[in-house]
């Protein structure tokens, strides 16, 4: 087959495409823009054998995806940079509006989250001073203390049931867990709705409110509004 002239680029380019068209690369980069991780971690969080992580991890090295850290006997693996980030919400969003299987998957996995009525990262960013408004990380109180929406309150989706006298009922609560299709949020907003509270999701969750820019809280997990 006779090449033309600009193969050699778009030969380069399709590096990118053949890289990201796999499910267990873009689930492991998913899971890697919630935060570093050791490849156990990252196995364990992403449910992919620890072996096939590994093997994954080096295609997404090789890509400049993915880059990592010594700390010690233990390597951390992460993002590349922020624009691998800001690229793959960019590339969720894009397939959601041309792919309806996409969209039909999300809201099997899901559930009906339209009726959840979900905060943009946006409007959550103008309200962080509102005092008619709880924001409730249901990660891991890990997870919140390595990075949070600021004023966010730790109470990890396991606790919940027991802990929601801990919460205002006259206020909006407004809970995230780590990324767009992660189910731990509209979960919690359905127990609190349950139980009588006013609830909604943050949309896209906390890789959302990241990748439009906002920043993060870090510390101690906060553990009462």
């Amino acid at each position: 087959m006779t090449e033309f002239r600009e193969e050699p680029i778009y030969r380069q380019l399709a590096r990118i495409g053949r890289t990201l068209a796999s499910p267990v690369r873009l689930r492991l980069l998913d899971v890697l823009d919630q935060r570093e991780r050791t490849v156990e971690q990252l196995s364990e969080a992403a449910d992919i054998p620890l072996k096939n992580t590994s093997a994954q991890l080096q295609q997404l090295r090789a890509a400049h995806l993915v880059t990592s850290r010594r700390d010690g006997t233990r390597i951390y693996y992460r993002l590349a940079d922020e624009q691998v980030s800001r690229f793959l919400g960019e590339l969720q969003d894009f397939a959601a509006e041309r792919l309806a299987d996409l969209r039909e998957a999300v809201s099997e996995h899901l559930g009906e989250v339209a009726v959840l009525e979900a905060v943009t990262a946006e409007e959550l960013a103008g309200r962080l001073t509102d005092p008619d408004i709880v924001i409730v990380d249901v990660r891991s109180a890990a997870d919140h203390a390595l990075g949070h929406v600021p004023g966010a309150v730790s109470v990890p989706l396991a606790e919940l049931r027991d802990r929601l006298d801990e919460l205002p009922g006259d206020v909006e609560i407004v809970a995230y867990c780590g990324g767009p299709y992660c189910v731990v949020s509209p979960e919690a907003v359905r127990l609190l709705r349950d139980h009588g509270f006013r609830a909604r999701p943050l949309d896209g969750g906390l890789a959302r409110w990241r990748r439009t820019g906002n920043r993060l809280q870090t510390g101690s997990p906060l553990s009462g509004p």
